[in-house]
This record gives structure tokens, sequence and C-alpha cells, in this order.
């Protein structure tokens, strides 16, 4: 059977309502033999905006240090193995397969949501993979995203907090913050992106109850663009690096809150890692340029094609600020229950 093929049938077995909880995804694990409680040392990424971006540029720099990297990352763009790479690459069909078919037989066919156990699938392939680090991105949310089983983790990264998943979150930025905040565990390194202030109080209050060592951007670290790079600097010292590959000067926030993280640990690479990391990263659909293909032999000459997958509020200012002063044609598709005027709102000064 195709991975496909079984995706397909892990759909059915959705409960009715959604409720976020850890019991359906406890349960499956416990009867896995927990393979959570196996893993290499994680770093678990939550925040709104610049997850995928962040995951992204830890494993730039730790591969670029000679590491071997896990990460579980989601939704996916094309193919669903892309939410599941391991030491030596995306899962491979027939691994793929073999990891779902036993997630599925143990499950016996109880209520459990895609995500959960499709977790619980990453979680399994990453237990019998040798590898020096796992990178885990949060789904939704924090407190009771399915990844927030993990305890034992080497650090918590919090990007960027704003509005998005308002049914499943709330409508308040602190509300919302408090639910990233949940992924934090006693005395496990955090490591927060620049939030607005009432983010950043609930972030604060939450690593401050489980006695938590918290750094924060703009306090124990900074990145300011110069020229065509910039400069990250914290308690360690100072570096000059090159623009990251990925377009936009909030990637910048993304590739330091990744590289405060790994400074503080200890498990940076060298300098010169570090520079050719910031080359090489690659994260698709994210201020993407299309340079080839049936949408891009159809462009008149002289224009230009970028894809980005963003999607609230909050990715549409970071998307105005980096295409300030153009007059783009914008296609936008979007899930109902999306706010897409705010998105809208904000690109209205860039769109002709």
């Amino acid at each position: 059977m195709s991975s496909d093929a079984l995706l397909a049938r892990l759909h059915t077995l959705h409960p009715m309502l959604i409720d976020l909880s850890l019991g359906r995804t406890e349960r499956l694990l416990a009867a896995l033999d927990n393979p959570h409680l196996k893993l290499p040392p994680v770093l678990h990424v939550a925040g709104t905006n610049g997850k995928g971006s962040t995951v992204a540029h830890l494993r730039a720099m730790l591969e670029a240090g000679g590491k071997r990297v896990q990460t579980y990352i989601s939704p996916h763009l094309v193919r669903f193995h892309e939410r599941i790479r391991l030491s030596g690459g995306l899962i491979s069909e027939a691994r793929l397969v073999d990891i779902l078919e036993r997630c599925e037989a143990v499950n016996d066919g109880q209520p459990i949501t895609f995500f959960e156990i499709t977790t619980v699938a990453g979680f399994l392939a990453f237990a019998e993979d040798e590898a020096d680090y796992c990178i885990v991105e949060v789904g939704l949310g924090g407190r009771y995203d399915s990844t927030n089983v993990l305890e034992r983790k080497l650090a918590t990264l919090i990007t960027p907090v704003g509005l998005d998943h308002q049914n499943f979150l709330g409508d308040s930025i602190a509300g919302i913050a408090g639910e990233k905040a949940g992924i934090i565990r006693p005395g496990t390194p955090a490591f927060s992106a620049a939030q607005e202030p009432d983010a950043l109080a609930v972030i604060e209050a939450e690593a401050a109850g489980v006695d938590t060592p918290l750094k924060v951007a703009g306090r124990d670290w900074t990145a300011v663009a110069d020229g065509d790079g910039w400069i990250f600097e914290d308690a360690a010292g100072r570096l000059a690096l090159p623009q990251p590959a990925l377009a936009g000067f909030h990637q910048i926030g993304n590739a330091a809150l990744a590289l405060a993280a790994l400074r503080s640990l200890g498990i940076a690479p060298s300098p010169d890692r570090i520079e050719a990391a910031m080359r090489s990263v690659t994260w698709p659909a994210r201020m993407q340029p299309v340079t080839r293909g049936p949408l891009f032999d159809l462009l008149r000459p002289g224009t230009r094609l970028w894809l980005d997958g963003g999607h609230n509020p909050h990715a549409a200012e970071a998307l105005a600020r980096a295409l300030a002063g153009r007059k783009l044609d914008l296609v936008l598709g979007m899930l109902e229950g999306k706010d897409a005027a705010g998105y809208l709102g904000l690109m209205a000064p860039v769109a002709a």
C-alpha cells in the first residue's frame, strides 16, 4: 500500500470533535513503548510565524557543523514525507509506510486526529534513527499540541506571537502567548524572539513559574541589518554575517533566534560554518522566487514571480515590510475562517 492511501485511511479515524489534549497521543505512544523518550536531544519550536524558518536555520547551522539532524515540521508543502526528516534526509516511502502501518495497527481503530497519529509516527521514526539532534516544530498552539508530550528537551524556542487559529487559541495576544509558552519545561533553557509586550509578559511569567532561564531578543542578543548582511551580538561576542538565503528582513530575526539558542547551549558551529549556513539555508514557499516551471514560462520579460505561504495579518505585516516600495499583482488563496480582510489591509500598500 502507498503512503498516500495509508494517510487517507488515517484521516477516517478523526474524532467527531477536536479537543486540544494530549491523551490520545500519550495512549498511542505508550502502546508503542514510548518512542518519544528515546529521541536525541530535542529543540522544540513554537510560535505563530517563523517556526519553520527557525527550524530551517537551526538545521542548516547544526549540519554545517557536521551534526546529524532530524526535523519534524507541519504542514507539508508538496509531499507528506517533508514532515519527517531523518539524519540521512526525508523519510523514504518504504520507511514511511512501515511506520504508518505499525501506528495504525497499534491504534486499532480508536479515534485519533490525523496530526496526533502522524506525530507519533514521526517520533517512532526518530527513535529508530541515529542522530545528534532532533528539532520539533509545534503544530498548533503549544500547551496541548501533540508534540508537547516531549518532556526531556535541550531547549525551547518561541518565535513571534500573533493572532491566528483564534477558534482554538483565543482572541488575545496574551492568551495565544500562554498557549505557546506551554512548551516551556522546568530548568530547560528557553529562548524568545522579540514579542509584543503582552506576549512577552506571559512568556516571562511562564518561565519564572517553572524556574526556567529565559533569554529574549533585544535583551540577551541583538541582530541588526548592516549593508548586505547583518550583525549578531550576544554575551559570547559579535558576528558579522551574510544575509540569510531566505528573503525578507524578518528572516534575520528567525536566524538570530536560532543562533542565540545554539550559542547559549554551546553547540553552535564555528563562525565560518555559520556563514556557510546563512548562504545555504532553504525553506520553500517563504518569499521564494519562482525561477522555472510552467508559471515562470508565462511571465512577461522583466517580471518576477514570488511564492509565500503567509496566511495571517502578522505574516502580512512582515511581507509588506520586505516588499516596501514595490507594486505587485497579488494572487491570494486562504481558508475560510482566516482573516483575509486583515491580511489584505496590510498588503494594500504594495498591491497594484
